[in-house]
């Protein structure tokens, strides 16, 4: 081997020809246990940072110190550590149950109960009278003492008899057909039953304040009468123009049935009215 400016030189032929594969294996090793090397480092390095957290956090911990959800769970008081009186005084329920509220049929039962006043308008009041889709215009009304002078026939003294204080009447129309309504006053139940019961004859009609005379003279009308608490109603319907009635004359029945209906409304809001005022008065 001979060296010039250049550097070493190998000619062709000699014994010291590089084994260049022997030569690429040793390169690729070292370049293996490098990186071997590297990941090593890393791995304890990331171990030895956990560790110190680790450590960090228990001794935080044992320290009394709080984390994100609040106090330490072993800081907690135990069930014997809770206090077990209050100041507070026990509520308390009554073992007496409460009175039933007044039944509104006991304050129009009997006259010493019954002290609403008792008028015309109290039981029709308004000009007309609606009831669903019908429409009755108002006619004359009456109010009298005198008992049997509101009536036709025996039902008169019926009235007179059970101790009739007062009668009101009113008169309805609609569409040619006419019908009186009249409450007699007594001052008990049994005797408005009784008058109810007994009744035979009829009520007299009311004509009046556009209403022409009907159900006069001998005519067939329809006549009702009924009872509710101290009141006995009666009523009698016909055509205005004297036309006798029948039991196919619908028309007729349904203006009676109405104001049969309105009236034993009348007498029971009458009672709700006042069954309402005793039981919100003040007891003492």
């Amino acid at each position: 081997m001979s060296f010039g400016q250049g550097g070493p030189s190998w000619g062709p032929g000699g014994d010291h020809t590089p084994d260049w594969a022997a030569l690429a294996d040793e390169s690729a090793a070292r370049s293996r246990r490098k990186k071997w090397l590297m990941i090593g480092g890393g791995a304890l390095a990331t171990a030895a940072t956990a560790a110190i957290v680790a450590t960090a956090v228990i001794s935080a911990n044992d320290n009394g110190g709080s984390t994100g959800s609040g106090r330490n769970a072993s800081q907690l008081p135990g069930p014997a550590d809770l206090p077990t009186d209050s100041a507070e005084p026990e509520p308390s329920f009554s073992t007496v149950a409460p009175p039933p509220p007044p039944d509104p049929k006991d304050y129009i039962s009997d006259v010493k109960k019954d002290r609403a006043p008792i008028s015309i308008d109290s039981f029709y009041p308004g000009r007309k009278l609606t009831m669903g889709d019908r429409v009755y215009a108002k006619g004359a009304t009456h109010r009298t003492t005198n008992c049997a002078a509101t009536t036709q026939g025996a039902l008169g003294s019926v009235l007179t008899n059970n101790g009739c204080d007062q009668v009101i009447r009113a008169t309805y129309s609609r569409a040619g057909v006419a019908v009186t309504v009249g409450v007699a006053v007594f001052e008990t139940e049994a005797q408005a039953k009784k008058a109810a019961q007994q009744a035979s004859g009829g009520l007299a009609s009311l004509s009046g304040a556009g209403v022409p005379t009907f159900c006069r003279g001998g005519s067939i009308c329809r006549r009702t009468a009924n009872s509710y608490g101290r009141y006995a109603y009666f009523t009698i319907g016909g055509f205005t123009n004297g036309t006798n009635v029948t039991k196919a004359d619908k028309n007729v029945f349904a203006v009676g049935n109405d104001l049969t209906n309105f009236t034993f409304r009348q007498i029971h809001h009458r009672g709700e009215v006042q069954a309402s005022a005793a039981a919100t008065a003040p007891t003492s």
